[in-house]
């Protein structure tokens, strides 16, 4: 009987073969330690597909699993004040031996009260009557929100998250998005106190490690693992995504069949969205690069014919979306694994 493929496409959930960001995520630990809290609120920037959402419930379990913290994820298509209300009632309801006799909580707008009396309350005050229960019992909550967008529900719920802040409740929250949309959020006049959160922009993995995972997965040699780990670009979706290939067809597929798949997913999963995402300009320099290898700004300014001034600011845009790095002075490179050959077809 075949063994079940231990890689995963599915965004968000923890794989089982998981390469740890053992730094960022105790980087965000150690910033929410309620004795000493560097900081309430924590930004994850990258790219589709980078490991943002893994990094978030890394986070996330792990506090969970603490006696002291209660979580609620909150879905950002919705009201976020509403969803938060609704999530953290139905969250503390269910914490065994938690609520104290005679503490009510009803869902749908219905209060929070004592003694067996309810009262119909808005979402703000039936959040703030919970978390001064929490408060009470000495817990913290964690708030995290997943691909966050730039709208008015966004603001209303982070100008209020502010004010609980002030309030000195024990919340704090976790949100990641795209690069544009961290950065609309950030640079938002009325929510200031995010410009100055702390933010992790997620790197690549190490192509180390992801040569030892495949070593141990696949029982391959140290060549052919490495071989595959730099087809990844420590691209954290084309590590699972190659993985999962190799896993099944290693035995009936040449390599450079299984590429043809590896680029089908790249394309289907992301790259598509990636590359609407990208003006004219941002795409011409994308084609004149190559997918392996790095290139001197000043060989690619020749191969475009733009000025150096003007290269600077989408440069500066294509590193900030993931899609490039500069791993030298005077130089780039693509982030993305393959991205130069998929963008030809479009």
């Amino acid at each position: 009987m075949k063994e079940n493929n231990p890689f995963t496409l599915t965004f968000g959930m923890p794989p089982s073969q998981l390469i740890h960001r053992i730094d960022d995520s105790n980087q965000i630990l150690s910033s929410f330690d309620p004795n000493n809290s560097i900081s309430r609120t924590y930004l994850i920037e990258g790219v589709r597909g980078s490991g943002k959402t893994v990094l978030m419930s890394t986070v996330a379990n792990t506090l969970q699993a603490e006696k002291a913290w209660i979580v609620v994820n909150l879905n950002p298509t919705q009201d976020l004040l509403e969803n938060l209300a609704n999530r953290l009632g139905n969250t503390i309801r269910n914490i065994p031996n938690f609520l104290e006799k005679g503490f009510n909580l009803s869902a749908c707008g219905i209060g929070v009260g004592i003694g067996g009396t309810e009262n119909t309350k808005d979402d703000i005050s039936l959040i703030e009557n919970m978390l001064r229960y929490i408060k009470k019992k000495r817990k913290n909550l964690l708030i995290t929100i997943d691909e966050v967008v730039s709208n008015e529900n966004m603001r209303v719920f982070a100008s209020q998250f502010q004010i609980f802040l002030r309030e000195d409740y024990p919340v704090y929250l976790i949100m990641t998005g795209l690069y544009e949309n961290i950065y609309s959020i950030q640079n938002d006049p009325a929510l200031t106190f995010l410009l100055r959160s702390p933010k992790i922009k997620i790197q690549p993995l190490s192509l180390s490690q992801i040569t030892r995972h495949y070593l141990q997965v696949f029982g391959i040699g140290l060549d052919e693992a490495r071989m595959l780990a730099h087809l990844t670009k420590g691209y954290a979706f084309g590590f699972q995504a190659l993985g999962l290939l190799y896993w099944e067809y290693r035995d009936t597929l040449t390599i450079e069949e299984i590429l043809v798949k590896y680029d089908d997913m790249l394309d289907g999963y992301v790259y598509h969205k990636v590359w609407e995402g990208l003006s004219e300009q941002d795409r011409k320099i994308v084609l004149s690069m190559e997918d392996e290898e790095e290139i001197a700004i000043k060989d690619l300014l020749k191969r475009i014919s733009i000025p150096a001034n003007s290269f600077t600011k989408y440069r500066s845009r294509l590193i900030n979306k993931g899609v490039c790095l500069s791993p030298v002075r005077g130089y780039i490179s693509l982030a993305l694994p393959r991205f130069r050959t998929i963008a030809e077809l479009y």
